[in-house]
């Protein structure tokens, strides 16, 4: 059935459309994408800003002529070719892509660097100014450069990091390493010097790698989070003129099995849509991460696809922690948290006993959790331990709601497909 038009909506669609023509004339404007070019221009380019839209879309057309003048600001002040594009798609026009990019809701705008897309949409302001901020924001070079080898020992222990040695700047194996860190500076640090003696590296990073570095060869190190994990540092003994080969390792490296839930990454998590096991901590307990870190690396690596692994600063969480019936002082803790329920685990302690933290992610899985919480808990037998009370007389469990659902992306932010229609 045609939706009935109103004469104020002909309007505003008359006057979104001549706006249009003003502000996108044939030769300007953001790069109309399509199945048939897409790929080339995101092969081609280090950093590639997409806005999916739908004509139909009254939110789409408020922000095409915004976008594409934006875009013109862009290709004026970064003349260099391969540097930056921004582009459109008309998702009813390339619904293959639509699909193959995830969209959702109209109008998405989506990253993309060095042809792969950033975890996060983009959902700062809509303005020309605030798009043409942020492209510049991302085409920042990522590295620091440190001017002595003693500016190692400053270096933040609580964040992992990669750090480069290079003869000089102009060398490409510099040019691969900065390319990587524009799509990892969310995750790790990047820390590049230039011109040091292959001696003195070589007894910086001696406990890193058996194998000694010849003059003139490229050094690039992984120093792990040392204050909060037992990991050490590791070379990489691949090709430094190989994109591929050394983002592949590097994001291996930078995005830990176990990672820190903030308010600012918070969404992106959510979006992944995995449950929560999360170790709530005091800001300056790094020993419980050490242990926790050191449990789920040692019996639930095979879970990393299952649930997200995550340690959160019991002070800033500190609503998550209400909701749980604790506080700052019953910290540390471990909890569940699956979108829809809260789950405690019964004694940090027990963390530690083999197989103990495996059970209580398959009580998650099976339904015990949340089947415990309507109708009490299961009778227990000779081989099962009941994780939730630890005893024989127990009451039925009444875990809280999901608190970290409240941080996922609201799904009516924009247009939802065809919903407005």
């Amino acid at each position: 059935m045609i939706p009935k038009i109103t004469s104020r909506r002909l309007l505003f669609l008359l006057h979104v459309w001549l706006s249009y023509l003003f502000y996108n004339p044939a030769d300007s404007g953001a790069v109309q994408l399509s199945a048939s070019n897409v790929d080339s221009i995101l092969a081609s380019n280090e950093l590639v800003f997409i806005n999916f839209y739908a004509d139909w879309c009254r939110f789409s057309n408020m922000l095409a002529p915004i976008f594409d003048e934006a875009a013109d600001k862009v290709t004026a002040e970064f003349t260099t070719p391969g540097r930056v594009v921004m582009g459109k798609v008309d998702c009813d026009k390339e619904g293959s892509l639509a699909s193959r990019f995830h969209i959702t809701k109209y109008p998405t705008l989506k990253l993309f660097q060095n042809g792969q897309p950033a975890k996060r949409e983009y959902r700062g302001q809509r303005s020309v100014e605030a798009f043409v901020s942020f492209v510049k924001k991302q085409l920042e070079d990522p590295t620091k450069e440190f001017a002595s080898l003693k500016d190692l020992e400053k270096l933040d222990d609580k964040k992992r990091m990669l750090i480069g040695y290079f003869d000089r700047r102009d060398n490409p194996d510099f040019n691969t390493f900065r390319r990587v860190a524009t799509n990892l500076k969310d995750d790790c640090q990047f820390h590049v010097g230039f011109g040091f003696s292959h001696e003195a590296i070589n007894s910086v990073i001696k406990a890193a790698s058996e194998q000694m570095h010849p003059p003139g060869q490229s050094i690039v190190v992984f120093r792990p989070d040392k204050a909060t994990s037992n990991e050490h540092d590791e070379t990489f003994m691949g090709d430094l003129k190989s994109y591929d080969e050394l983002n592949i390792w590097a994001a291996e490296k930078c995005v830990p099995m176990v990672r820190e839930i903030t308010f600012e990454n918070a969404e992106e998590l959510t979006e992944e849509g995995l449950p929560f096991l999360i170790l709530f901590h005091k800001a300056d307990d790094t020993e419980s991460i050490k242990k926790y870190k050191d449990v789920i690396n040692k019996e639930l690596l095979e879970e990393k696809h299952s649930v997200n692994f995550l340690t959160a600063d019991g002070g800033r969480f500190s609503h998550p922690l209400h909701h749980l019936g604790m506080s700052q002082n019953d910290l540390p803790l471990i909890a569940i948290d699956s979108f829809r329920h809260m789950y405690l685990f019964p004694k940090f302690e027990d963390m530690e006993i083999p197989g103990r933290l495996r059970q209580f992610l398959l009580d998650l899985y099976s339904g015990k959790l949340h089947r415990e919480f309507h109708y009490g808990p299961d009778t227990p037998t000779e081989n099962t331990v009941n994780l939730i009370e630890g005893s024989v007389d127990k009451k039925p469990t009444n875990p809280p709601e999901s608190t970290f659902k409240k941080l996922a992306p609201s799904k009516n932010r924009y247009t939802l497909l065809r919903d407005e229609l």
